[in-house]
């Protein structure tokens, strides 16, 4: 993974420092909160509900044992002993102490980790596939282009005030485990027709008010011209943007009111003028950040093991995925215990992951978007030893891509943007759902739960989705169906009217049924419903 040199030390440093003075002078009274707003956010300080949450960028999700130690220890030192896994492959610290906030960053800094433009107009953290560098089916791996785009994007003069937050994704394969085209730019890195690698552009997606699915602007781009088309893009963005109106600023409403066909013409031309003045990075700099990401010594092995102990074939089953060499697999540990916060991690159960990183995945974890966590290159042989320590620390829940492996925001609990609760929601879920044994017989099935219209949730790319409402000072919960965040993309679709918490908890179970009653063969629940459409799941809900 990469390494800070000598000057990604002195930038993140030179923040600390004069975040430093910033929070010294609010408490001091010498800045107005609106004063200060913009230079906390700049560094990724919220104010929320109850108090200051920060959150924290890991890069493309990847950090090692020391940078997840580190993350145990402040949760204890500085908030209330866990934090929150995010779908930006982020954590979130809820309960900070503005006079803390710098001591933080520093402690952060410690281990080449930062919050830089994990808020603000600018170009936020770059999110990349979690099995990255480990997976069997990328063409290469997409973490160096990620990091050569976060040095690029960090501190950018240009885009440090766009007209709203931007959000890129890079992988590396067929099988989009990115969200790709639910971001402002999803970059898919392709093998050319003369076998030459390339990056394929999607343009203009994103969830919020108005979720949209991200067009394909461009089918290959060199990859040496990488950094310049996406820099044409944003400055086609920065150009025409909608500033007057923040729920119309995303680039995803100027793709939309342009045109694709409009915006890729203007792309085109701003690239060309771009190439003909030469900003592309050197093809040196890419190669440094490569050697980086060098292979670990993987290692030949047994490739059984006992599968006696039906717990332990179950979870290597379900949270285990194919590595790209035979004798390791990625393993999956699950932040969804039955009854548990979807995401949140103590900071015993932190170091806990960064030791078995240590110990059985050469120093490296990764952070899924799903707020679950990949200990990304174990020996097979190692998988039973692994599996007890997990299991035992109440990590081994092995319920991957199933209704209890759920996407949860912190609603209303936390986020002073919501309009609902969506932690007791998911924990009711998860255990109606463990307490009833349908999750085996369910399969596959993706649900997103979100606090408010934001998607934070990604509901809109739920099988089944839920968005909280504020309906005349009620929480009430809207429920959809058929979206995919995938390489099938598609954009969930609203029943009908909402429900109450415990309506809708129910209405889940309903839908669940209807599938389970429709299912043909070994569909999913998404092919079901793509097969057979709305209306039987709208009767059996609203009669």
């Amino acid at each position: 993974m990469y390494a800070y040199d000598t000057y990604d030390q002195a930038m993140v440093d030179a923040r600390v420092a004069e975040f430093r003075d910033q929070a010294r002078r609010r408490l001091e009274g010498k800045l107005s909160e609106e004063q200060f707003k913009p230079l906390r956010l700049m560094n990724g300080l919220y104010l929320q509900l109850h108090a200051y949450m920060l959150r924290v960028a890991i890069p493309y999700g990847t950090l090692n044992s020391r940078q997840m130690t580190a993350l145990g220890d402040i949760a204890d030192k500085y908030d209330r002993g866990y934090g929150h896994f995010t779908t930006r492959q982020n954590l979130q610290y809820n309960w900070i102490r503005l006079e803390d906030a710098a001591d933080i960053l520093a402690d952060l800094a410690k281990v080449e980790m930062h919050a830089i433009q994990t808020s603000g107009n600018c170009i936020r953290n770059i999110s990349s596939d979690h099995f990255a560098g480990a997976a069997h089916d990328e063409v290469t791996d997409p973490r160096p282009f990620a990091e050569l785009l976060r040095q690029w994007s960090s501190f950018h003069p240009e885009f440090s005030y766009l007209p709203r937050k931007f959000k890129i994704a890079v992988i590396a394969s067929e099988k989009d485990r990115a969200a790709l085209r639910l971001h402002d730019i999803g970059i898919q890195i392709v093998r050319g027709d003369a076998g030459d690698l390339g990056a394929r552009f999607f343009v203009g997606g994103g969830m919020g008010r108005t979720p949209m699915i991200a067009p394909m602007i461009r089918d290959f781009v060199p990859l040496d011209q990488l950094v310049t088309y996406a820099e044409a893009c944003l400055r086609v963005y920065n150009r025409h943007g909608r500033r007057d109106n923040k729920y119309k600023a995303r680039i995803k409403i100027l793709v939309h009111e342009l045109g694709a066909d409009e915006y890729t013409r203007q792309v085109e031309e701003e690239f060309a003028h771009l190439l003909e003045i030469g900003v592309e990075p050197p093809r040196a700099e890419l190669a440094r950040i490569a050697a980086h990401f060098a292979d670990p010594p993987f290692e030949d092995g047994p490739k059984h093991f006992d599968r006696s102990d039906p717990d332990f074939a179950l979870w290597v089953d379900r949270n285990t995925h194919r590595h790209k060499h035979d004798g390791h697999v990625s393993a999956v540990i699950s932040l969804k215990p039955v009854g548990g916060i979807p995401g949140d991690a103590t900071g015993d159960q932190m170091r806990l992951m960064a030791q078995l990183a240590e110990q059985y995945s050469f120093d490296e974890l990764r952070i899924m978007h799903t707020q679950n966590v990949v200990l990304p290159h174990v020996r097979i042989a190692d998988l039973p030893a692994l599996w007890e320590a997990l299991d035992k620390a109440g990590l081994g829940a092995p319920n991957m891509d199933t209704i209890e492996d759920m996407i949860a925001c912190p609603g209303l609990d936390y986020c002073s943007l919501a309009n609902a609760r969506s932690i007791p929601l998911a924990q009711r879920i998860s255990e109606r759902f463990d307490a009833s044994g349908k999750t085996e017989r369910l399969g596959e099935l993706k649900l997103k739960i979100s606090g408010c219209i934001n998607a934070c949730g990604h509901h809109h790319a739920g099988h089944i989705g839920i968005l909280g409402v504020d309906r005349k000072g009620v929480e009430n919960y809207q429920l959809s169906l058929g979206g995919s965040e995938a390489e099938d993309v598609s954009l969930a679709k609203i029943t009908g009217p909402g429900f109450t918490e415990e309506g809708v908890i129910a209405a889940v179970d309903t839908v669940t049924d209807v599938y389970l009653a429709q299912r043909e063969g070994e569909e999913r629940f998404l092919d079901t419903y793509r097969r057979i459409g709305m209306e039987p799941f709208k009767e059996a809900l609203y009669g």
